[in-house]
């Protein structure tokens, strides 16, 4: 994959882009992953990339002519990759709040740019013609869309088959299966008077699935119950769900089930 980042303040990606696990994935090339600076295809002596908006108001708007410059070249200098693999991506607070089925979803193209505002925003010429979708990491607004587009680089590039130590990690997170994640330990067994679970110690695999799989229920039940109204249960997980008060979980009566069977055969 290959991730392009068009910015005015490209040090503050590139720094980043160099370490951790996004770093590593460059190193072992699983990810080409450049920041691109806006202000060299600025078309004046002072680089400028922002102005004053049209009919008056506070702050300041990006010009469209860098921007296009910018994704023009960056597109040149990749023309191996089809335009069907390409997302061009404006990161703003108006776009679609971004998450781990969006992360996914780019985590199969072949090239993502990602153009970063800053100031009042953008010209809206940027908006109506370069994007092929627009992302927000939040309802909250920040000074810039660096923070926003290292989000995205570091939600998608630990989804890159490789990059981390195990694909089952990334299997496994919060949000992906669509619960949240079950509690982890490590070393020591007991720290200041609290135990590892038993069960985790057991060596019974079987029974820590179980054990996992119910406390990702239980945690999301009480921090994100809304989960768990698109999430594919199964009826252990529902009986699981009813024996901890969820009882809207309860799994379908097979007399009820039955008769729902014969309404749809119904003429």
């Amino acid at each position: 994959m290959r991730i392009d980042v068009l910015t005015v303040f490209p040090e503050m990606i590139r720094h980043a882009l160099g370490i951790s696990i996004v770093g590593r994935a460059r190193e072992q090339g699983l990810l080409t992953a450049e920041a691109v600076d806006l202000r060299a295809f600025a078309f004046d002596r002072h680089r400028t990339t922002d102005d004053a908006p049209y009919g008056g108001g506070p702050g300041m708007v990006m010009r469209p002519e860098p921007v296009f410059a910018a994704v023009d070249s960056v597109v040149a200098g990749s023309s191996q990759i089809a335009s069907e693999g390409r997302d061009i991506i404006l990161l703003t607070p108006q776009g679609q709040v971004f998450n781990q089925r969006l992360a996914a979803e780019l985590a199969v193209r072949e090239h993502l740019i990602l153009i970063c505002g800053r100031y009042e925003g953008f010209d809206e010429r940027i908006r109506d013609h370069l994007p092929t979708r627009e992302l927000s990491i939040g309802d909250y607004v920040l000074t810039g869309g660096e923070l926003p587009a290292l989000v995205v680089i570091d939600a998608v590039a630990r989804l890159i088959p490789g990059v981390l130590g195990s694909d089952e990690s990334a299997e496994d997170d919060s949000h992906t299966s669509g619960v949240l994640e079950y509690p982890h330990y490590t070393r020591p067994p007991v720290f200041r008077d609290w135990p590892v679970p038993d069960v985790l110690l057991s060596g019974n695999h079987a029974l820590i699935r179980r054990w996992r799989r119910e406390r990702s229920l239980e945690r999301t039940l009480a921090r994100r119950p809304d989960l768990l109204d698109s999430c594919p249960l199964t009826e252990d997980d529902r009986v699981f769900l009813v024996s901890i008060g969820a009882t809207r979980f309860a799994p379908a009566k097979p007399a009820t089930r039955e008769r729902s069977r014969r309404a749809a055969r119904a003429p």
